[in-house]
């Protein structure tokens, strides 16, 4: 079982897995095993062990567990997941998920693919794997699990924000992982259009105006009463406070909204999709 780097770039990440290094260390040593031995007992290799403990690798939750009970830690070392769970994901996604956790009322405007609170685990397998140059395997597999954990906001126990999402038609017809993979996409998207807090709106292809010809964007605004657009492009994701800048957004959603199909006709619109694939 692989781990996963610690960017060099990531100051929190960094700050944490000192910390964790430094336990897991001095929970080792004080019952006298070295690096090979420990790893032995753990079923991992001693380089990957050193790599943990020099924090330049995070550890999956299965090595704390394992750590916690070869060490006789008592579920002090398993305490320490709570502390790895943010960080193991990379830092664009955990601050795109704290501003989601902050947002009351989240729009997103997306002709690229679906949206990522949207998308099944296989969609947003594919959509990972078509990335060139390609992402190594544990990478995909750490991306794939980061945007699923972002998805809890969608029916949160504690939280429910209103949730607004115009697809552009393309993106619905582009089969990234091939026809059923497809299929069971259109179906998560039918099934969330349901929910009492989520709208799903469907951009027609056939629109002579879309005012969102520019490219994929959200609205996010957050319960201090604030409000923040958020952009990714090639390489380049960031958050927008300028005031004149979220105010274009603003409108430009606005306007997207009121050139889809409303969300009735966007589901019966998506149900007519589904039964043609």
């Amino acid at each position: 079982m692989g781990d996963w780097d610690a960017g060099p770039e990531d100051d929190e990440a960094g700050a944490v897995m000192k910390t964790v290094a430094r336990q897991l260390k001095l929970w080792r040593e004080a019952a006298g095993l070295t690096q090979a031995e420990f790893g032995a007992a753990i079923g991992y290799g001693e380089e990957l062990v050193s790599s943990v403990e020099r924090g330049r690798r995070i550890p999956r939750p299965e090595y704390l567990d394992r750590a916690d009970e070869a060490l006789g830690a008592n579920g002090k070392i398993i305490a320490m997941k709570r502390d790895l769970a943010e960080v193991r994901y990379p830092k664009k996604v955990r601050d795109v998920k704290r501003l989601e956790a902050e947002a009351v009322e989240i729009c997103s405007y997306n002709n690229s693919v679906i949206d990522g609170l949207l998308q099944t685990e296989e969609y947003a397998r594919a959509v990972f794997g078509s990335r060139r140059p390609p992402f190594k395997e544990d990478e995909l597999e750490q991306r794939v699990a980061a945007r699923l954990a972002r998805q809890e906001i969608i029916e949160s126990p504690t939280t429910l924000p209103v949730l607004s999402f115009v697809q552009c038609e393309s993106t619905l017809r582009r089969p990234y992982g091939g026809k059923m993979v497809m299929r069971r996409q259109l179906q998560r998207l039918l099934h969330l259009g349901e929910l009492r807090n989520v709208d799903v709106q469907v951009m027609p292809l056939g629109r002579e105006g879309n005012a969102g010809v520019d490219g994929p964007f959200r609205v996010l605004r957050l319960n201090d009463g604030s409000t923040v657009g958020y952009n990714e492009v090639q390489l380049i994701s960031r958050a927008i406070t300028e005031p004149k800048l979220v105010q274009i957004l603003d409108i430009r959603y606005g306007t997207i909204r009121s050139q889809a199909l409303t969300p009735h006709e966007s589901l019966a619109f998506i149900e007519k999709l589904l039964g043609d694939t």
